[in-house]
């Protein structure tokens, strides 16, 4: 696979395998977690996140967030206790990589993969499964997500059954972040490939079964990296930033990703009603996530209305050319405008965010309350980290801010107050390490009054690594908001 000598490789030299980033090795349960504070007798269920995480040093190259096992790293909260459990996501590659005792694939920039003579015919000149971004419950299944790619099933003990194609019916995978509508409880799902067609959207039904296979969103014929996607009650809503697969680059020993802002970026609206794609043309901007969209409105013209975290330029692998220093970001409103195919976009908050989170009943219609880790403005912090968490008000376009200190937080997901149907009533939910100790804690914070910080923290007996996503899974099903 491998046409260039790769460059030396030292990964005790990248900082998102050090300090709160570092990898941990060993699988963990403990039960009875130590609690400052009171966890609410109302949270009963399990709190679940996902993350990058080398089983071995890595080779070739590491780049973060995209490379790295998956582990899952577990909170079961019942009765004011709290028991905790991690677990690889066990995909061949790791379980070949356990049977040589050492990595065998590099990362993704280094087109490194092992032969025959080290795993197999099955598994030689293939790539690594990473299915080690986000996980979600649906259909009566648990899944651990990858990128573009097929998921791994989870069981009830975080232990892996294995890939999951929905029974055959997506046998090319499904996106890191698929969107669960509350109210039909219907899963949209997005695929891109690197080969025709580039780009399909798919339906999975409440019960599981696949009900729209792979269908091509016609205006894409270039190979492009789309992370996430957001959902309306008529629209699948797909941003096409300009950020392009080049394989060819990437053989050489250059990047596989390109970015063009020459090229603007566009905005996919999909009626899930399987009618023509709807598009909006914009000056180039990148977005990782969005927070959430609805329709501004009745009939099929209304405009629809998207909230995201904005960023000026593709921020991972190296700086595109003469795009050095820093990019600027902050959370946005776009109002795209299908019959005129043109967007327009509002500056809602300019402060440092990302990984933003709704009440997930509220996917797909207005919310009130977004929560977003941000930064309070230290310099000391890597990309991907943070040190406060900021809820944006929707209603009063104003924020609260609860600022942790010493330690860095991650994705915060919301727990509904049981039988109440606000988005003000329940609790937030996170991990956070502490970067003077390396001490981790599981921390609830309170929706009513979330700048007063957490009313719990329970101490996890090992170091959870700072992450990516995860969901709240109630005991019991929620009500949905009407």
């Amino acid at each position: 696979m491998n046409t260039h000598t790769p460059p030396r490789f030292d990964p005790t030299r990248v900082p998102h395998l050090l300090g709160a980033f570092a990898p941990v090795t060993e699988e963990v349960d403990a039960a009875d977690l130590e609690v400052t504070g009171e966890l609410p007798p109302s949270l009963d269920g399990l709190y679940l996140r996902n993350g990058p995480n080398p089983r071995f040093t890595p080779i070739g190259s590491y780049l973060y967030p995209i490379d790295g096992d998956g582990m899952l790293h577990g909170v079961w909260l019942s009765g004011g206790r709290a028991r905790y459990r991690n677990r690889f996501v066990r995909t061949p590659a790791l379980e070949a990589e356990e049977r040589a005792g050492h990595a065998l694939w590099g990362g993704l920039e280094s087109m490194i993969v092992p032969d025959a003579d080290q795993v197999g015919p099955g598994l030689a000149g293939t790539f690594r499964d990473l299915p080690d971004i986000n996980v979600v419950r649906h259909g009566g299944r648990m899944l651990a997500l990858a990128e573009s790619a097929c998921p791994f099933r989870i069981d009830a003990g975080l232990e892996t059954v294995g890939r999951e194609d929905f029974d055959g019916a997506l046998p090319a995978g499904i996106t890191a972040h698929p969107k669960i509508d509350p109210v039909t409880g219907e899963m949209v799902v997005f695929c891109y490939g690197l080969e025709p067609p580039y780009l399909t959207w798919s339906v999975v039904g409440r019960d599981g079964a696949v009900t729209r296979g792979p269908t091509p969103v016609d205006g894409v014929d270039e190979p492009m990296m789309i992370h996430d996607m957001a959902l309306t009650g008529r629209y699948a809503v797909l941003v096409l930033a300009p950020a392009f697969f080049d394989l060819a680059a990437a053989m050489a020993g250059g990047s596989f990703l390109s970015w063009r802002p020459e090229r603007g970026t566009r905005v996919a609206l999909i009626p899930r009603d399987g009618g023509p794609v709807r598009w909006a043309d914009d000056e180039a901007f990148w977005l990782w996530h969005t927070v959430n969209a609805h329709d501004d409105g009745p009939g099929a013209d209304a405009a629809v209305v998207l909230d995201y975290v904005q960023w000026s330029r593709l921020t991972v692998g190296p700086s595109p050319d003469g795009a050095a220093g820093d990019v600027s970001g902050g959370l946005v409103r776009a109002r795209i405008e299908p019959a005129a195919g043109r967007m327009a976009r509002t500056l809602l908050d300019d402060s440092r965010v990302e990984f933003p989170r709704v009440d997930d009943r509220l996917i797909g219609r207005p919310y009130r309350y977004a929560a977003l880790a941000t930064g309070t403005g230290r310099t000391d912090l890597l990309p991907g980290e943070y040190d406060a968490v900021r809820w944006f008000d929707a209603e009063t376009g104003g924020s609260r801010v609860w600022r942790a200190g010493n330690l860095s937080v991650g994705e915060p997901v919301f727990a509904p107050e049981p039988g109440r149907d606000s988005d003000g009533h329940g609790h937030w939910l996170t991990f956070a390490t502490d970067r003077t100790d390396g001490s981790s804690w599981f921390l609830v914070i309170p929706a009513e009054d979330p700048e007063a910080g957490p009313v719990a923290r329970a101490h996890i007996p090992v170091r959870v690594p700072l992450g990516l996503h995860g969901c709240w899974l109630p005991t019991e099903a929620r009500t949905r908001l009407q």
